[in-house]
């Protein structure tokens, strides 16, 4: 029998990229794989090991670490992701076909013991219409339309989608290697403005129906108009999704705007990252920018986060929030320094079905708490238990839901690409290992 080898080559193609597609960028897997997990074991130890996690929350937050690190991982390779495709239309196709399957399926398990009468909605959901309820959803910005999200975890997805419509708005202008003054300006405005924007302004004066179906309407224009052929009609499609997407998260989010706007500034720091490595800006230019931003998304948590909170939680939040931050950006660097070495392959597959965990594990904890509830003491045996049936879902899942869209995705973006013509955008084509279709981020807020 042959020896199986028990490392991964930093950029060996597996799963889904052997079909056809560039090779995987493997440290990336890594980095996803250890925040997807720190992330469950975030939300499980709410459950099942209560007494080991109450210290810890005064100074770090391990949910927001690991989102964090997966925001960075976003922008590092989303931005090449688009400029891999050239043109707009294969990465909405892409996008779309990478998260929304996934999605519904975890939606519809969510919501089968409200309809069946066993349990609520989170948040008080149920409150609202439900056409307002699936629309909002459906744009995957219901965090920053004022409707509550119906799995904790996809407030995530709403700053993702920001973050996309942001992306495609600086592409069709040809604006999309200016990456650094983007993180700094989004920042400096979670600096000096993040404090004075109300939050949720649109929807508490126009009423959370009508802004919905708004702001639907206005996200299928601009997406619709963005992969038009026709380069003044994809460039308003583009400006106005990035309008939007910046409108939204500054005035209309259920949190203060500095913190949004501050997690924007964060997912354009990973694109800075990914530029300067690959030669596009300078080196000493990420530096400053990277320095910028984590200095100010910690001045704007320490200036602002008094604004929804009483003095005591700004003070706890305003350390987590800053231990949280600096962590992920070692843990990223950390991550980037070992991009030519050999990574564990439990831990490069951890980060392959990184969505899956994302998505099944709060999933999984109503399952668990509707069955055998919430233990009365710290029970380590359940938590492993939870943590063992967690990977053997999200393996399932990620083969007969994730990877069957994914490949129909490459085949249509092929197919988009063969059959019109490239943006008027220039981007410098991306290394040969990038990855086409990473996973979004992923935690509760």
């Amino acid at each position: 029998m042959s020896r199986v080898p028990v490392f991964s080559r930093p950029f060996r193609r597996a799963g889904p990229a052997a079909a056809g597609g560039p090779k995987r960028l493997v440290w990336l897997d890594l980095l996803r794989g250890i925040a997807a997990m720190v992330v469950a074991l975030h939300h499980a130890t709410y459950y099942f090991t209560p007494g080991w996690r109450a210290g810890l929350r005064l100074w770090f937050d391990p949910g927001l670490y690991g989102v964090l690190v997966f925001f960075l991982v976003s922008g590092y390779i989303i931005p090449a992701s688009l400029e891999r495709h050239g043109q707009v239309r294969g990465f909405w196709i892409s996008r779309l076909l990478r998260i929304y399957p996934l999605l519904t399926v975890a939606c519809v398990i969510t919501v089968l013991p409200f309809l069946l009468g066993v349990r609520g909605l989170r948040a008080g959901l149920e409150q609202y219409r439900p056409a307002t309820a699936v629309l909002a959803h459906l744009t995957m910005l219901q965090d920053v339309l004022a409707v509550p999200n119906v799995i904790n975890v996809l407030w995530t997805l709403s700053y993702e989608m920001a973050f996309y419509l942001l992306v495609v708005a600086l592409f069709v202008v040809g604006a999309h290697r200016r990456s650094a003054p983007v993180a700094v300006v989004l920042v400096a405005g979670a600096v000096v403005a993040g404090g004075l924007l109300p939050m949720a302004a649109l929807s508490t004066r126009a009423g959370v129906g009508p802004i919905v179906a708004l702001a639907a309407l206005t996200m299928a224009a601009a997406v619709l108009a963005a992969v038009s052929s026709r380069p003044a009609l994809r460039t308003a499609g583009g400006l106005l999704g990035g309008a939007l997407a910046l409108t939204l998260v500054s005035v209309n989010s259920r949190v203060g705007a500095w913190q949004g706007l501050a997690i924007l500034a964060v997912m354009f720091t990973g694109t800075v990252l990914y530029r300067a490595e690959h030669g596009q800006i300078r080196r000493r230019t990420a530096a400053a920018a990277t320095a910028l931003v984590l200095a100010g998304a910690v001045a704007a948590a320490v200036w602002h986060a008094d604004v929804s909170m009483s003095e005591a939680q700004a003070d706890a939040f305003g350390a987590y929030w800053t231990w949280s931050i600096v962590l992920a950006g070692v843990t990223f660097a950390a991550g980037w320094a070992l991009r030519h070495r050999r990574i564990p392959r439990g831990l490069a597959g951890l980060g392959k079905i990184s969505f899956s965990l994302y998505l099944l594990h709060p999933v999984l904890l109503m399952v668990s708490d509707q069955l055998g509830g919430t233990p009365d003491h710290d029970d380590v045996l359940r938590l492993l238990v939870f943590v063992l049936v967690l990977i053997g879902a999200s393996t399932l899942t990620y083969h007969y839901v994730e990877v069957p869209f994914q490949r129909l995705g490459r085949r249509l973006g092929r197919r988009s690409r063969d059959a019109r013509p490239r943006s008027t955008a220039t981007p410098a084509p991306p290394p040969a290992e990038s990855r086409p279709t990473p996973e979004p981020p992923v935690t509760s807020r």
